[in-house]
């Protein structure tokens, strides 16, 4: 089997008990958005295809916050297949600096495959996929859907924005509808106008229901 094949594999297991925003799933998806994007840009397509693949494979989120357990696990792996330590270190700097992490988060990093696997996860998180698995990631930690006495934090450090435990709707202006805004490609940017647009009729709609209006 190619390294790509054993890749799918590796991770499909890995994951097969994960958060349902987390999972094979969304990693399919971040592979496929990945390729779509890539098809528009002059990048390493081994590199965009491992990194999308390996970008999540132990989310700190649900590691105890530990930010090193998904790279130590990536490179592990990618040195018993073989991997030139070259393409081995663009693929771990990728999943170290991918993250959102409230926005604050400075880059020590820069590639064209990591815009575009950031592009691609971050496509993930808005949307109708966006607003799926928010609200999934919302209940897994049992908060509240919304509550109108507690304000969304738009300056938030990145130990704040980690433990936050605020209702699920302020999620969306502290992460989600900053995104269109931090897209890196011209097709990540075109696909997330769409996205974006989306959640912004959902919101409409949420708070007509929330008030009675409709």
């Amino acid at each position: 089997m190619s390294v790509i094949d054993n890749t799918i594999l590796f991770v499909k297991n890995k994951l097969q008990n994960a958060e349902a925003g987390h999972d094979w799933f969304h990693i399919d998806r971040v592979y496929r958005n990945s390729l779509l994007i890539a098809n528009e840009e002059e990048c390493d397509l081994e590199v965009v295809k491992l990194a999308a693949l390996l970008h999540d494979i132990a989310d700190s989120k649900f590691n105890d916050g530990d930010e090193t357990i998904g790279p130590k696990t990536a490179k592990t792996f990618l040195e018993k297949e073989n991997i030139s330590q070259e393409t081995i270190n663009h693929v771990v700097a990728i999943i170290e600096n991918i993250s959102f992490k409230g926005g604050n988060f400075e880059k020590k990093f820069t590639s064209k495959e990591l815009e575009i696997v950031q592009d691609a996860d971050r496509l993930d998180a808005i949307g109708a996929i966006g607003i799926a698995r928010t609200f999934n990631y919302g209940g897994f930690k049992n908060r509240q859907l919304y509550n109108p006495d507690i304000a969304p934090q738009l300056k938030m450090t990145k130990e704040e924005y980690k433990n936050s435990e605020a209702p699920t709707i302020n999620h969306f202006y502290e992460k989600l509808l900053l995104l269109k805004d931090k897209m890196n490609t011209e097709m990540g940017k075109k696909i997330a106008q769409q996205r974006h647009r989306f959640m912004e009729v959902f919101l409409s709609q949420f708070y007509a229901e929330w008030d009675g209006e409709k």
